[in-house]
């Protein structure tokens, strides 16, 4: 996607809002990420395979160790999404 270097901004800006905690092999994974592409944005990404860290915090806020978790942190509360669909249709929503 493109967009005009204030737009990029704006975006990349509201994206600092939120993580996705996946596995790297993971093919729903696979798809939120095609989908963080497409939009041309840069979301942290955190492997809740590797790093334990990532995995407890996902256990922890999330409730499972499920994947991919989209984090969503809006004036200092967590929401937690975990369906690849949902996630990519929020992306979709707030980028696009």
């Amino acid at each position: 996607m493109k967009r005009s270097a204030q737009d990029q901004q704006a975006a990349d800006e509201k994206a600092q809002s939120l993580e996705l905690y996946q596995f790297e092999a993971c093919p729903f994974c696979v798809k939120v990420r095609r989908e963080i592409k497409r939009q041309s944005v840069t979301i942290s990404l955190k492997d809740a395979k590797k790093d334990e860290t990532a995995r407890s915090e996902l256990a922890a806020g999330g409730g499972k160790i499920k994947v991919p978790c989209l984090k969503i942190t809006k004036d200092g509360q967590e929401t937690w999404m975990y369906e690849s669909s949902d996630i990519v249709n929020y992306l979709k929503q707030e980028f696009a």
